[in-house]
């Protein structure tokens, strides 16, 4: 039995204004480049984000989130343009400005707007009749609980190549129906807002909503985009299938864990990058302990068998953040489209570049924070600059973190970290 999907029959005249996906018919900044987001003058409810214009009404609405947002659009245009195709599901659309340009900038052929409130369907109409009238059929708008939605798609048979799950909290119940709903090869763009969480404060919490027992790590909001694809990982098995990370974004506002993730059938039977993170509060190293070493986890750095200075958190991701080739071709898409450098900073550049750094191979999990490094040492921190080219200089492979900006992701012991940073400041080591 099919179900007929519930929207709003209420549309707006085409005189609501649409700056079309052409960037040379938006509202530039000087340079030809398209300004992220400015607010209009004397109104409060209507901004304009990437030359769109749009609406928030009653409904909640971070600007910070812009990033996040451009990410998305980014990974769903390349879809389309690698697919020749592009349905979206928005599952928790809010306002709609994320529905909007995936219509717009995205080129969608067709978005499911949904959000559970009905408050927000007036405003949500408004935001995408400034692409399309409701009559042309690439957009619908609903107002459903999000597992009711994407279930009642599933059983008409009518799938997504691209599904957005905005969620608040660490609420996971969402991840199996919306993978059901994907297509194969699909992405599914994936968020949680817990910190607690991923800070180790609710370790039964995360073990509830992730299936992992987190404990609190220095570099706990890496951990909280791992424990997010950990729980995606162990739901995808339950279906057959498997996840490959395209890339993982963290935002201190909320704060925000962002993931999107590649739906493939067939699943992973070994378990190298699914497993258990330790870190040694003694020396301030890592490891990854695999599922067989359980019941024999200890640190290196002390005599006991069983470490007391050791926590561990798992099952976790412990694989690659990022796919570099992938995040190439987004930032070469900024690129054309004029997003890159508008903002004065170079912001969106910088993130995707930062991001590639971290997709190298020998980069382990984690990362160092130089006043961690500083205060074992009992030191002054050296330039992050200097510390990270004198690390090259003996061999090992590192890195500056999108995640915290005073770390470096490094396959260099914490105890060779502070060696090298002696020396850098001519300090006895004696």
């Amino acid at each position: 039995m099919l179900f007929t999907l519930p929207c709003l029959c209420q549309t707006f005249s085409s005189s609501c204004s649409y700056f079309p996906h052409n960037p040379s018919t938006r509202i530039k900044c000087s340079g030809g480049k398209v300004p992220r987001f400015t607010q209009k003058p004397r109104d409060s409810s209507y901004f304009i984000e990437r030359g769109l214009e749009f609406s928030t009404g009653d409904a909640f609405f971070r600007q910070e989130s812009a990033t996040g947002r451009d990410l998305g659009v980014l990974a769903a245009s390349l879809h389309k343009k690698n697919n020749g195709r592009l349905r979206v599901l928005d599952a928790l659309c809010g306002c709609g400005i994320r529905s909007l340009r995936y219509l717009a900038e995205a080129e969608a052929d067709f978005v499911a707007a949904n959000d559970g409130n009905e408050c927000y369907g007036s405003t949500i109409v408004e935001n995408l009749s400034r692409v399309s009238g409701n009559e042309e059929g690439r957009w619908v708008v609903t107002h459903l609980e999000a597992n009711r939605v994407m279930m009642d798609y599933y059983l008409q048979k009518s799938f997504f190549d691209f599904i957005d799950v905005d969620s608040f909290g660490s609420d996971s119940s969402f991840l199996r129906s919306a993978m059901a709903t994907l297509k194969l090869g699909g992405l599914l763009y994936v968020t949680s807002t817990d910190g607690y969480s991923s800070g180790g404060h609710r370790p039964h919490h995360s073990l509830a909503a992730y299936g992992a027992y987190v404990r609190p790590m220095p570099y706990s909001n890496e951990v909280g985009l791992r424990m997010l694809i950990g729980g995606v990982v162990r739901e995808a098995a339950v279906l057959g299938y498997h996840i490959t990370p395209l890339f993982s974004y963290y935002a201190f506002h909320g704060p925000v864990f962002r993931v999107l993730l590649r739906l493939n059938r067939g699943k992973i039977h070994d378990s190298r990058h699914y497993g258990y993170i330790g870190y040694c509060h003694q020396c301030g190293n890592s490891q990854d302990f695999s599922w067989d070493q359980l019941g024999q986890i200890s640190c290196s750095c002390s005599t006991p068998k069983v470490s007391n200075s050791l926590v561990v958190s798992g099952p976790l991701w412990t694989g690659p953040l990022h796919d570099a080739a992938y995040l190439m071709d987004m930032l070469n898409l900024a690129k054309q489209w004029g997003w890159i450098g508008c903002d004065g900073k170079d912001s969106l550049e910088k993130l995707i570049k930062l991001m590639v750094d971290e997709s190298d191979p020998n980069l382990p999990f984690g990362y160092i924070k130089l006043d961690e490094m500083a205060s074992r040492a009992k030191i002054n921190s050296p330039p992050l600059k200097a510390l990270m080219s004198a690390m090259h200089q003996q061999g090992y492979v590192a890195s500056r973190s999108h995640i915290a900006t005073n770390a470096i992701k490094t396959n260099c012991p914490m105890t060779e970290c502070i060696k090298i940073a002696k020396e850098l400041l001519q300090v006895s080591i004696g």
